[in-house]
């Protein structure tokens, strides 16, 4: 990670830029359209330097250290799982996928935890249907 330390003025400057979802004094987020544009123009033989150029950014503020770390960092995502490895998934993702293979009980349990959460959800969704009708009801 970069050391650069973004101030008020760039952090202002990086958050009007279309390609960026968010910017923090430490860190910059970009569009999931930035990082498919990116891979589509490196594949036509242009530097990270010139993509970010062309899309708005300014290597001063970023510097260069960001710019090539994040063209690889895609690259190679793009390399081992594709057009979905340059997804934003934070809010989809509960955390670190586990490395090691599961048991047939660990599944199991996995399956039947899931299978009891999603009955839950129904019969919660069931008494606030039962809920509605009964105002509906009384109206």
């Amino acid at each position: 990670m970069s050391q650069k330390i973004f101030n008020k003025d760039e952090i202002k400057r990086l958050s009007e830029n279309p390609y960026v979802k968010a910017v923090s004094e430490k860190g910059i987020t970009y569009t999931d359209e930035f990082k498919r544009l990116f891979i589509a123009e490196y594949d036509k033989e242009k530097l990270p330097r010139q993509i970010f150029e062309a899309c708005g950014f300014d290597i001063e503020i970023l510097g260069l250290d960001r710019v090539y770390s994040a063209g690889k960092r895609w690259r190679s995502a793009y390399r081992s799982v594709g057009i979905e490895g340059l997804q934003d998934t934070r809010k989809s993702n509960s955390g670190r996928p586990s490395e090691r293979e599961l048991s047939l009980e660990e599944k199991y349990g996995r399956l039947e935890a899931q299978n009891n959460l999603l009955r839950a959800e129904n019969e919660l969704l069931k008494k606030l249907e039962m809920a509605e009708r009964g105002m509906r009801k009384k109206k």
